[in-house]
């Protein structure tokens, strides 16, 4: 049999655009001869829909589409998908479900058995678990077909008492098929390998996975769909954040082969760079957006979301704003003037220094007497993000927040200053990963300048202002926030890790009393195993570990 697998990119609740993409792909795998075209999970409506799944037009122009689609699947079958309705009074409305179409109608819908519920997943508020297993038979062949988590059952410390393979094994099938909505971390192109590996060792049978690219939101799909053999053997992987379809024969999977060597991108910094250029480019393009703006600080930060807003939009659609104070040093500013140069990208220059001092002579008799503090610190700040959204405002640019994963997690900004934003580009990225990504930015030739790199981090809002004056340094900062927040271990567990115990209780302390402020940051572009946002829910008010 000839299988062509389509790795689309697709827009949340657009089921005409989507419809219509996953059609001409139809129509291209049946012209390079292919019996089956497989797409991903919840492929038509987009991954994940959330709430949208509580409307009946929604579900219904889902089934509508579903229709027209399998009217196109003549000479060739599709496996797609999409939600489907439980016909039973019992459980939740909806099934998580794969169709299968050919012969112009609906065959088949296999229904997803293991729903996560952890992290940026929640597939049990929506979705009903399945309880049956049937393979779908075509072409002679037997195809088990499971979607995503279904062949993620196989840790020791499972708590899954039903394992679909085991059960779909029991029909004698020929080859795994597992549609899936995976995001990117930077992790997890490994763990898919190792996960697929596992399964054709247990069940001696080769799988072919298909995956999502591209980004919806603050989540960012990689793709990287693959093809491996009942030997393990890894026969192809398609390209990383790329829309590509690949078509091969099963009669393949009899040949034996070496284990492919392929120019994939597995730096994990590059990956990081490449899914935050996606991540920008789609979130403008999804929501009808062509220009950025943002704050050049001359700092690290900036510089290195520059360079990817410029990547992702082109040169003429970021503009930069330097914004210099009365403590702003000249070289933050020819700096940032080299960094646009080399970037050939628009900037301009709006001092805040006068501005500054207005706030200050009005503020003055109520303030009087009280020494300098983060009060005007947060004044400064405050008055760039005002420029910065009348500029938005008035040319209809889209600001893009500059913070740092690290300053994020200890409440190093100013709410409605320096946090403001419509989208965080670097928020789930450590300070000592963003200097990473220069150096890797940096990599083929001089981008952003040396002395943007090898500067001391300021925030530059006093005298001679810099970070390490009130946090550790960054290295050993990064380290105790990445046990806390990725690996959620306690401050006794990091201390005996032999980390100094008054730097951790302070860290620790300040993660958490700085809640409140991520509640009220930008959507933040996913990179993580576990990222300030929707997949990490922590209470405002409460004492643990304050």
């Amino acid at each position: 049999m000839k299988i062509a697998l389509a790795q689309l990119n697709y827009i949340i609740g657009d089921f005409e655009n989507n419809s219509k993409h996953i059609s001409a792909h139809i129509n291209l795998a049946k012209r390079e001869g292919a019996d089956l075209v497989i797409f991903s999970e919840l492929a038509l409506t987009g991954y994940p829909p959330r709430d949208f799944l509580e409307f009946d037009d929604f579900i219904d122009r889902t089934h509508a589409q579903i229709e027209q689609i399998a009217r196109k699947c003549r000479n060739i079958a599709c496996i797609l998908g999409a939600p489907s309705r439980n016909p039973s009074y019992k459980g939740k409305k909806l099934f998580n479900s794969a169709y299968f179409l050919a012969d112009g109608e609906i065959k088949q819908i296999i229904h997803k058995t293991l729903l996560p519920n952890y992290d940026i997943f929640d597939e049990y508020r929506y979705f009903e678990a399945n309880s049956t297993f049937n393979v779908i038979e075509y072409k002679g062949l037997r195809l088990a077909l499971t979607i995503c988590e279904d062949l993620w059952d196989l840790d020791d410390d499972t708590l899954y008492r039903v394992s679909p393979m085991e059960k779909l094994m029991e029909q004698q099938p020929d080859l795994m098929i597992n549609i899936a909505a995976s995001p990117f971390d930077y992790n997890q192109f490994k763990n898919r390998r190792t996960i697929l590996e596992r399964n054709v060792e247990k069940f001696g049978l080769p799988v072919v996975y298909v995956n999502h690219v591209g980004a919806q939101t603050e989540l960012l799909f990689d793709g990287g769909s693959m093809v491996m053999d009942s030997q393990g053997t890894l026969r192809h992987q398609m390209a990383y954040f790329t829309e590509e379809v690949f078509t091969f024969e099963t009669e393949e999977f009899q040949v034996e082969k070496e284990k492919a060597r392929f120019e994939v991108e597995e730096n994990p910094i590059g990956l990081i760079h490449d899914a935050l250029v996606m991540g920008i480019r789609n979130y403008f393009e999804k929501l009808g957006f062509k220009k950025a703006i943002l704050g050049l600080s001359g700092g690290i930060d900036s510089a290195v979301t520059l360079v990817l807003a410029v990547k992702a939009l082109g040169t003429k659609n970021v503009m930069s704003v330097l914004l210099p104070s009365q403590y702003s040093t000249g070289h933050s500013v020819s700096d940032s003037e080299q960094l646009v140069k080399n970037l050939r990208s628009p900037h301009k220059v709006v001092g805040i220094k006068d501005i500054y001092k207005s706030f200050e002579q009005t503020l003055e008799p109520y303030f009087e007497g009280r020494p300098f503090d983060v009060t005007e610190e947060n004044i400064q700040a405050r008055t760039r993000a005002v420029i910065l959204m009348a500029f938005s405002n008035k040319f209809g640019y889209i600001l893009l927040n500059t913070s740092n994963k690290s300053e994020a997690a200890v409440g190093y900004g100013t709410l409605y200053g320096d946090m403001c934003g419509g989208l965080s580009v670097l928020g789930d990225v450590y300070k000592t990963q963003v200097y990473e990504l220069a150096r890797y930015i940096n990599r083929k030739e001089v981008v952003i300048p040396e002395s943007i790199i090898t500067k001391a981090p300021s925030a530059e809002l006093r005298p001679d202002q810099k970070d390490q004056d009130s946090l550790p340094e960054y290295d050993v900062l990064d380290e105790i926030l990445y046990q806390y927040i990725e690996k959620r271990k306690g401050p006794a567990e990091i201390i005996n890790m032999g980390f100094d115990k008054a730097i951790v209780e302070k860290t620790l302390k300040l993660v958490n009393i700085n809640e409140w402020k991520r509640h009220q940051t930008p959507p933040i572009l996913r990179v993580s195993k576990k990222a300030f946002g929707m997949g990490r829910r922590m209470p405002i008010v409460a004492k643990y570990l304050a």
